[in-house]
């Protein structure tokens, strides 16, 4: 098998987290036209987010170990094709409770993108070119982000709102197509050197008996809020609070999360970079998240920015190190845990900041209609650094915990 393939697969994967986003953040750009067309209220936009987020909560840990079991061929497949299909549906929506279903759906399926991705990675690249893939593989996710307001602004301008769900979800078929044609991974071991790809996976009570994996857990749960709101909360917030014009947010909202897809690449180049310098695994990749922490400090003066371009470039600093840090966080959970686990451990700290997510987003929207977003921008401030301190505090050593074999031993 020819060592490029491993690239290609990377790609895929780069498009599949791509659309993953794409798809997910239409609704924020288009709830201006369906709360005018169906009459729905902040706190309904709010249930709607949270329908979302119960499926992709739930789905993220059964995606996550299911994909451990079967290997992330059939588990992206099956992802990228019913979220791909429930995208669709959101064009043939006429009221609130059908979007709410049709979220539901979305969610479920969306759930296993990034538990497959971590575990493609784990599949076919070796620790010292780790982080630079997983970085490319989830800086799709930030590419398709940036996609997202312009093509939703155009698709919605010249063919109506719908279309700019359907379009998307048609392309994401295809994907499934193209996806299926590739071959799996080497049964011994992959292109790169990277640890067999056939083994029994971690037995569930032990992963989530490990310290590691209820310190990454607790950390998706404190800082995944912080993510939705940019995602959901934003076009409202320069539309209502910021006075910017429809136009104009598909103009400007794709900026944050550009700096996003360029910080998930470079965040992992730089770690690995640390890494062939000769930093242990743990100093390379704490040192790029402890930057990233002290990066996410701008956030609490988004309230006292003088103009909306202010304000967003306040944001795209954050974004920036965001990607940094998820980079090195879920390349930390692969180094920890190996080719046996990390699936898992994804789908369960995806879990948590979704749960996490879910219970606040309807407090978001409480808030915003009854007082501003300002207490939002200035609690958001200081999350990230409060949990870098919880994970350096825990996880001392950034090691391979546990071995390749079929055993569950820990290593010494």
């Amino acid at each position: 098998m020819p060592k490029y393939i491993s690239w290609v697969v990377l790609i895929m994967v780069f498009l599949a987290t791509g659309l993953n986003f794409l798809d997910r953040q239409v609704l924020s750009i288009v709830i201006i036209r369906i709360q005018e067309e169906f009459g729905m209220t902040d706190v309904q936009y709010g249930m709607i987010n949270t329908s979302f987020l119960i499926g992709y909560g739930i789905m993220f840990t059964v995606a996550g170990r299911l994909i451990d079991s079967v290997g992330s061929k059939v588990g992206l497949a099956v992802s990228v094709g019913v979220w791909s299909m429930a995208n669709c549906l959101h064009g043939l929506v006429n009221n609130f409770h059908q979007l709410l279903g049709s979220r539901l759906l979305l969610g479920l399926g969306e759930g296993g993108c990034f538990p497959g991705a971590a575990k493609t990675v784990s599949e076919w690249f070796s620790l010292k070119k780790r982080a630079l893939a997983n970085g490319v593989a989830i800086g799709g996710a930030a590419i398709g982000a940036v996609v997202s307001p312009p093509l939703t602004i155009y698709l919605s301008a010249s063919y109506g709102w719908r279309w700019s769900f359907v379009i998307p979800g048609l392309i994401g078929v295809v994907w499934v197509i193209v996806w299926l044609l590739l071959p799996k991974p080497k049964s011994a071991q992959s292109l790169d050197g990277a640890e067999p790809t056939r083994v029994k996976p971690l037995p569930f009570l032990t992963i989530i008996r490990s310290k590691h994996a209820i310190v990454f857990i607790v950390i998706r749960f404190l800082l995944d809020p912080v993510v939705y709101f940019i995602m959901f909360w934003v076009p409202k917030y320069l539309n209502e609070a910021r006075n910017v014009s429809f136009e104009r947010i598909g103009e400007l909202f794709w900026v944050p999360f550009l700096a996003l897809g360029v910080s998930n690449i470079t965040g992992g180049w730089f770690s690995d970079k640390l890494l062939n310098a000769n930093f242990t695994i743990n100093k390379a990749r704490k040192t790029v998240m402890g930057i990233a922490a002290a990066m996410t400090l701008c956030v609490p003066f988004i309230t006292s920015a003088s103009t909306p371009e202010v304000a967003v470039a306040l944001m795209t600093l954050f974004m920036f190190a965001h990607g940094f840090w998820i980079t090195n966080y879920i390349t930390s959970i692969a180094d920890i845990f190996g080719n046996r686990g990390t699936a898992t451990v994804v789908g369960l700290s995806g879990t948590a900041g979704t749960l996490s997510s879910l219970l606040i987003n309807p407090i978001i929207g409480w808030i915003v209609q009854n007082y501003s977003y300002s207490p939002l921008w200035i609690a958001a401030g200081f999350l990230y650094p409060l949990a870098y301190l919880f994970f350096i505090l825990l996880i001392p050593n950034i090691k391979l915990l546990y071995t390749s074999d079929h055993f569950s031993k820990p290593v010494a």
